[in-house]
């Protein structure tokens, strides 16, 4: 079992509170059906660091208090810790490979699409017929969707590559892995 320190609860802290200021301070494109959410370029963090998993599940919540949709804190949380324990597991699975990393950005992007176009659907035209829903479904879905495979894609991807090779990257793993 996984020792739980302080750093890794301070670490899981401060990742929460970087997504919920990113998200809320970028609102305007955080939420709806279109959506950019910047602050899921963090969900790359499970990937190398663990911990992390409760600080975007905190994170989530905190800024879905925000969201139109209320039951958005939690399907929304829901969607980003399951993404998140995948992106960890494929972490654990390997590190090193460029694919890896590729597919580590992958369960954010489906389980949004999937969860989040669920959940606008029904706010947007309710559950009374499901021909009408599963139309609403896909299109929010594909749009939450493409929304965040280009944040995963063209933010986080590329710092999962170059994040690693960095003195900062070092520190941190340092710290992390080896705290007393």
């Amino acid at each position: 079992m996984p020792k739980i320190t302080t750093r890794k609860i301070t670490f899981a802290g401060i990742v929460a509170a970087l997504y919920a200021v990113i998200t809320i301070a970028l609102g305007f494109i955080g939420y709806g059906p279109v959506q950019f959410r910047i602050a899921e370029a963090l969900c790359i963090l499970p990937f190398f660091f663990p911990a992390s998993v409760w600080g975007l599940f905190v994170g989530c919540i905190i800024s879905n208090l925000m969201s139109p949709y209320p039951l958005d804190v939690v399907a929304g949380a829901l969607a980003t810790l399951i993404a998140a324990l995948c992106t960890m597991w494929a972490g654990k699975s390997g590190r090193g490979s460029v694919m890896m990393k590729a597919l580590a950005c992958l369960p954010p992007v489906v389980f949004n699409a999937v969860i989040i176009g669920a959940l606008i659907a029904y706010y947007m035209v309710g559950a009374v017929n499901a021909d009408v829903f599963m139309a609403a479904f896909m299109l929010n879905g594909l749009q939450v969707g493409l929304g965040e495979l280009a944040v995963m894609f063209v933010i986080g991807l590329p710092i999962m590559i170059y994040f690693p090779r960095t003195r900062a990257f070092a520190k941190l793993s340092t710290q992390y892995y080896y705290s007393r």
